[in-house]
């Protein structure tokens, strides 16, 4: 998952944080240095206490969690121990189920050129590592990454998101309480404190926000070849073909992108609609979201989150304007009380391909309704755009399906719901180009955390045979494996 704005807002030259900052960022690091060797060496059964502890810490921290999701977001209780804490407890629950196996060194047959060896792998910890967390969804998102880096016997330096700053208090408080600082380290503050952290040589660097400014956390990573993993965004696409259920699909759809108030990477960015269900599908829409939210400033007295501050909401202002000066057509919805940071749920239709609100990451409550005629012109406008997250297909024709996986590029699909597949934690999440590098969550974590390191142990040395003198026997013997290889 991502934010539009990270932590990082903008490209920032070289920081100059207060002396003090820097000297305890260098301090930690230099500390983390000697922790990281003696967890290598770290047992199954440590680690698994460590994440315990943490589930401990943060049940504790319930409550605060549950105000800190109000008083950033005004997001409903429930959303958030939903979103933001449960995520969290499976993700525990399942290292420490699995963790063992998960380490197990791997044997693997020996290849005909290497018979009378025997070969495995086996997992290390990368060493000291860098997570640099969002804001959109701050608790998962940050202890997300976390718990495989600690399940792989990591140290980690954490940088909160100051946009959300109850959040980043609160996790702050987690952190500090679960691990001692010689283990785990968090940081708040501004974009100079994570410009300040990405400039020293860490083992690896986890960053969740946008994908410009995952470019340059990978810049700053290359310049001590830090191996990275980013969790980017982008345009996440919706498919409704004339096959599928209709009210299912519409009633997902509107809680997959309206949660968080949109404010979800993996949210629906926008549909296209075959134009036989397209008038069908907005009446459904309406319907729904009359019913679950209210029309238009009724919804500010739903339990339904608001954008994270002021200047984003000026921001998704801004693409609903664009697009309304440019002769889209407000189905549902349209409402905006910037100091309120609201924008109520918005259908949007008739909207123009050079409109801001197609070519931008909205990132808010606004849902572009595009209508198709052929599978296929809806195939070669997601292939125009960059490779998104997640892409979305509602259908009942198999083959249709299959159509749309094959012919495109995404970080995952749904086909018949939307955004669940982060929470499968049986299958990797990540982006490919644009909206990511790298995959993590359950197994896929302790890859993205871990260097497998191959190990091979001679028995019988075989390949002395293929030692000089180079005689004409060896050159027979070298031709005879050429031609059966």
């Amino acid at each position: 998952m991502s934010a539009t704005a990270s932590t990082l807002l903008q490209p920032v030259p070289a920081a100059n944080p207060a002396a003090s900052a820097q000297e305890e960022i260098q301090r930690i690091f230099d500390l983390h240095r000697t922790t990281a060797l003696r967890l290598r060496t770290s047992t199954v059964a440590q680690r698994i206490a460590r994440l315990k502890r943490l589930r401990t810490v943060l049940l504790e921290h319930r409550q605060a969690v549950v105000e800190a999701g109000m008083n950033d977001f005004r997001r409903p209780a429930t959303e958030v121990e939903m979103t933001e804490l449960m995520p969290i407890l499976m993700d525990i629950s399942d290292a420490c189920r699995n963790l063992k196996k998960w380490l197990k060194p791997r044997k693997v047959r020996p290849t005909g050129m290497m018979l009378g060896t025997t070969a495995w792998t086996r997992y290390e910890p990368r060493g000291r590592c860098l997570i640099i967390a969002p804001w959109n969804y701050p608790v998962t998102l940050t202890l997300g990454p976390l718990v495989p880096a600690i399940a792989c016997g990591n140290t980690v330096m954490v940088k909160t998101s100051e946009v959300a700053p109850h959040f980043s208090t609160v996790l702050a408080q987690i952190i500090r309480k679960a691990f001692p600082e010689e283990e785990v380290a968090v940081f708040e503050g501004d974009a100079s404190v994570a410009t300040a952290l990405l400039a020293l040589p860490f083992d690896h660097c986890f960053f969740t926000g946008a994908p410009a400014i995952g470019k340059v956390v990978m810049q700053a990573a290359s310049k001590h070849l830090t191996s990275v993993t980013l969790e980017l965004g982008g345009k996440s696409p919706t498919i409704i073909d004339q096959t599928a259920d209709l009210d299912t699909a519409v009633q997902t759809i509107a809680w997959g992108k309206f949660i968080n108030s949109g404010q979800t990477c993996i949210a629906p960015d926008h549909i296209y609609v075959h134009q036989s269900v397209k008038e069908q599908v907005c009446e459904l829409f309406r319907q729904y979201l009359t019913k679950w939210y209210g029309e238009g400033m009724a919804a500010k007295d739903a339990e339904l989150a608001r954008v994270i501050n002021v200047r984003h909401t000026r921001r998704v202002a801004g693409l609903l304007d664009d697009a309304r000066q440019r002769g889209a057509r407000v189905v549902l919805g349209g409402a905006v009380d910037i100091e309120a940071h609201f924008v109520s749920p918005t259908l949007i239709t008739d909207i123009p391909a050079d409109a801001a609100i197609m070519q931008e990451e909205i990132f808010g409550p606004l849902l572009p309704i595009i209508p198709f005629d052929s599978i296929g012109e809806v195939i070669d406008r997601i292939n125009a755009a960059p490779k998104p997250l997640a892409l979305y297909v509602w259908t009942r024709n198999d083959a249709t399906a299959n159509q749309v996986i094959e012919n495109t590029s995404a970080g995952a699909t749904c086909i018949n719901h939307v955004g669940v597949h982060f929470l499968h934690h049986h299958l990797p999440f990540g982006g490919v180009n644009h909206s990511g590098i790298g995959s993590y969550h359950g197994e896929w974590g302790i890859r993205a955390f871990s260097h497998e390191r191959s190990i091979l142990k001679t028995r019988i040395l075989l390949a002395r045979m293929f030692f000089p003198p180079y005689t004409p026997r060896l050159r027979r013997m070298v031709d005879l494996a050429l031609k059966y290889m």
